[in-house]
């Protein structure tokens, strides 16, 4: 992993930099190299917070290397990344909760995210070690999102995330491929504790804020 810093509308703003090479399948949510498929980089890239341009990908290509990969954007500050590591899993957590927001929130309310775009978000790259079934990797997604709530709600924040957050994982594309990645499956567990511990201490940073 490699942090860089640019100058962008006027800030100084980091980017994280996985550069995995050939050989990976990667699952993500992320706008650019989204899906499942063979991916070589991951990038997580900062912006600032009244980020408001409208070709996200094209700017995310514009900060990547070549060649196919998943790229992120978040306000949270790059460099204040966490990782943790579970049994051979590495998680790795940018943590912005600008606006904590509940998954699920009565349809009209009020969503200051929207309008203007204001990115708190929380990225999350996991790696496993180990191959994959499409499912398994779905349910991985699952396990990692489950956890990153938990420990939100442990760290006293009353929320699931935020409304733009996003989630890559990383594994081999060859070997025997794992048929489960839920919260009690060998790697899933390792998956979930791995994100659990980085979220919780990213969101342990952001106290003390009183978010109602």
């Amino acid at each position: 992993m490699k942090l860089t810093y640019r100058v962008e509308d006027g800030a100084r703003l980091g980017a994280l930099l996985w550069e995995f090479g050939p050989g990976w399948r990667m699952i993500s949510s992320a706008l650019l190299g989204g899906g499942i498929g063979p991916r070589e980089w991951v990038l997580n890239a900062q912006v600032v917070a009244g980020y408001s341009r409208m070709d996200p990908v094209d700017h995310l290509l514009s900060l990547g290397p070549e060649g196919d990969g998943v790229g992120m954007l978040t306000a949270a500050s790059v460099d204040r990344r966490v990782q943790a590591c579970d049994g051979g899993v590495e998680a790795y957590a940018t943590v912005g909760l600008r606006v904590p927001t509940w998954a699920a929130a009565p349809e009209g309310a009020a969503d200051p995210e929207l309008a203007p775009m204001r990115v708190g978000t929380i990225n999350i790259v996991t790696v496993l070690p180990v191959a994959m079934t499409d499912a398994a990797l779905v349910n991985v997604v699952m396990t990692v999102t489950e956890a990153k709530s938990q420990a939100l709600i442990e760290a006293g924040f009353p929320c699931t995330g935020t409304a733009s957050d996003a989630v890559c994982v990383a594994v081999p594309a060859e070997g025997p491929a794992e048929l489960f990645g839920g919260p009690r499956s060998e790697w899933g567990a390792r998956a979930a504790r791995a994100v659990h511990a980085a979220v919780r201490q990213g969101a342990e940073a952001w106290r003390p804020r009183d978010f109602k």
